[in-house]
């Protein structure tokens, strides 16, 4: 089937639903929602079978919808309706949610329905719902619905009617007023709800020390109090504030004044020093054992059954020059321990996507910073590589990206949860060249051929996919806390095996022939040689795409490698394309 994907935008729903479709046998093709013209302009190049709406922000134009079928993914089960979906879910504290796939029809949301799949709710952010759970739901509602349009007897099921003559449940977008936070009442469960139900967007406005700030991503305190809403503790660019019961970590903010009020940055790095004098820095060491919920811990790390972890979770995935050495120092801490098998765990949603293009756009020069950060990179990346009397494995529960998947493949075994996606390409963010030892890392892995089309074609990867072409060694579980489970009962059997000493004794003698063939340090050398002049040459590229991505500026077209429709459009160079049913 000829499948169009009207988006606001490529992200981790979309994506996960392109490679899942695609992997089904359909063509997919994608147009950013731009204007009706552009998206009336799409449906006119293509011509599909359907139209599917994962991610928008807006109706669907008349024209489109009843000319051709169009479904919209609604992140709300059976009945539910309005832009706020996820936030009323958290706010309402409810037990079950679900996704409905609607087809489009006048009223938003409103139209019948082709498939609906619940799921029970977790105690977590909005953003980290959306990934996750809601995703998964997606693909699962999506798939449903499409086997349904292959049945000449099935109909899709109208919205039960209300007694006004409206349909489902409409409940609209939260006002400011609505997620306000009253500290001075609020107890931490209460403060946790409203920060995640605002997570990723728009976040919780409040004021903090005289400066107004939106909040994002919060965590529990429960051996920390003081004053109700007073600052109590820094903690790794974090900041804590006291609840009527406890206290709440909140790791980043917007400032709402000032130059950089559109950057999310962590909350030390937005408040400054002069704000935060007199506030202690409460430090945690990584191998300090804590009660799961008791507190922020960003970097974890222990011993069980003779495995050694190392858990990181870095905000989005991102990671910063300070992230990246204060990770490595508890990497080297790990390696002498009794551990023999070594598990890098990352994040319950981000495995790591690579530099912290945030904190570097915040920056007096974003050349140098970008440097650091991909030196720092570089240097994690040879710790986990050069970790020759250790089995070592990267262990995926969420999706990685540039960097980040570079990162993963220095272990000796990559494993993935299944509903994981790969980026391993750097070139979307300004044509960058990319380092962290990819052109020694990836052509070991897959083979120079396959290697170059990886960095080329820009598309993401799905965990089955990344399996059969041998980018990853396993994929399995169900979700991403059964694939938690399941990879430390596997880590622990690799660290009581018969044959371990021998699998150490083949690693090192690879890597001795590896380093005699080609020293490691050249790869480094001839990366850094390129990335220079992405960072520091006269093609600002580089600087256009990360300025552009960090302020969220609108995409003004859809890019070439997503949008098939125009590029076969292109090629044929009329207005009307003709192709080969998949």
């Amino acid at each position: 089937m000829r499948i169009l994907f009207l988006t606001h935008g490529f992200n981790s729903l979309t994506q996960r639903l392109f490679v899942e479709l695609r992997r089904l046998g359909h063509e997919v093709s994608i147009e950013f929602d731009i204007n009706d013209r552009v998206t009336e302009e799409a449906v006119e190049l293509y011509r599909p079978d359907l139209v599917i709406a994962p991610f928008l922000k807006r109706a669907i134009p008349e024209v489109v919808w009843r000319g051709t079928r169009c479904w919209i993914v609604h992140p709300g089960p059976l009945g539910d309706r309005g832009p706020a979906a996820l936030d009323w879910a958290i706010e309402d504290e409810a037990r079950e949610w679900g996704v409905t796939v609607l087809q489009a029809d006048a009223a938003m949301d409103a139209g019948d329905v082709w498939a609906s799949v619940s799921f029970p709710m977790r105690n977590a952010s909005k953003s980290s719902l959306y990934r996750r759970e809601v995703t998964d739901a997606a693909v699962q509602a999506v798939t449903v619905a499409l086997g349904r349009l292959q049945d000449p007897g099935f109909r899709p099921e109208p919205l039960a009617v209300n007694p006004d003559g409206s349909r489902g449940r409409w409940r609209p977008a939260f006002t400011a007023a609505q997620r306000r936070i009253d500290w001075q009442r609020d107890d931490t469960t209460s403060v946790l709800r409203r920060i995640r139900a605002a997570d990723g967007s728009p976040g919780v406005r409040d004021e903090i020390l005289g400066l107004p700030v939106r909040l994002y991503n919060a965590w529990p305190e429960w051996n920390l109090s003081g004053e109700p809403g007073t600052l109590i503790g820094t903690r790794d660019g974090a900041i804590c504030r006291a609840t009527v019961d406890g206290g709440v970590w909140i790791t980043h903010l917007r400032a709402l004044e000032g130059g950089r009020r559109d950057l999310k940055l962590p909350a030390v790095q937005v408040l400054g020093p002069q704000r935060l004098a007199g506030v202690p820095e409460i430090p945690l060491d990584p191998f300090t054992v804590v009660g799961t919920g008791d507190t922020w811990q960003e970097i974890r790390a222990w011993n069980e059954d003779g495995v050694g972890y190392l858990a990181f979770e870095f905000h989005n995935g991102a990671m910063s020059t300070d992230q990246c050495r204060r990770l490595q120092a508890a990497w080297e801490r790990l390696r002498r321990t009794s551990a023999r098998v070594l598990v890098l765990l990352g994040g319950g949603d981000f495995w790591s996507n690579g530099i912290h293009l945030h904190r570097i756009e915040a920056e007096e020069n974003a050349a140098e910073a970008s440097w650091d950060n991909i030196e720092a990179m570089n240097d994690l990346t040879r710790s986990i590589i050069e970790t020759g009397d250790r089995l070592v494995v990267s262990a995926l529960r969420g999706n990685a990206g540039a960097g980040g998947v570079f990162l993963a493949l220095a272990a000796d075994e990559m494993w993935c949860a299944p509903g994981v996606i790969l980026n391993p390409h750097y070139k979307n963010m300004g044509n960058l060249y990319g380092s962290e030892y990819w052109t020694y890392l990836l052509p070991r892995r897959v083979g120079p051929k396959a290697a170059r089309e990886i960095m080329g074609n820009r598309l993401p990867i799905g965990a089955s996919q990344a399996r059969e072409i041998a980018l990853v060694d396993a994929v399995f579980g169900t979700d991403a806390a059964d694939f938690a489970a399941q990879a430390a009962c596997r880590a622990a059997g690799l660290a009581a095996s018969a044959d371990l000493e021998a699998r150490l004794e083949a690693k090192q003698s690879g890597r001795r022939r590896d380093e005699a063939s080609r020293p490691l340090a050249t790869y480094r050398e001839e990366e850094m040689r390129r990335m220079r002049l992405n960072f520091f040459g006269f093609d600002p590229s580089y600087h256009v795409a990360r300025y552009n991505f960090v302020h969220r500026v609108p995409h003004s077209r859809t890019p070439l490698h997503l949008a098939l429709h125009r590029r076969i459009g292109a090629a044929a160079g009329t207005g009307t394309i003709t192709r080969n049913q998949p």
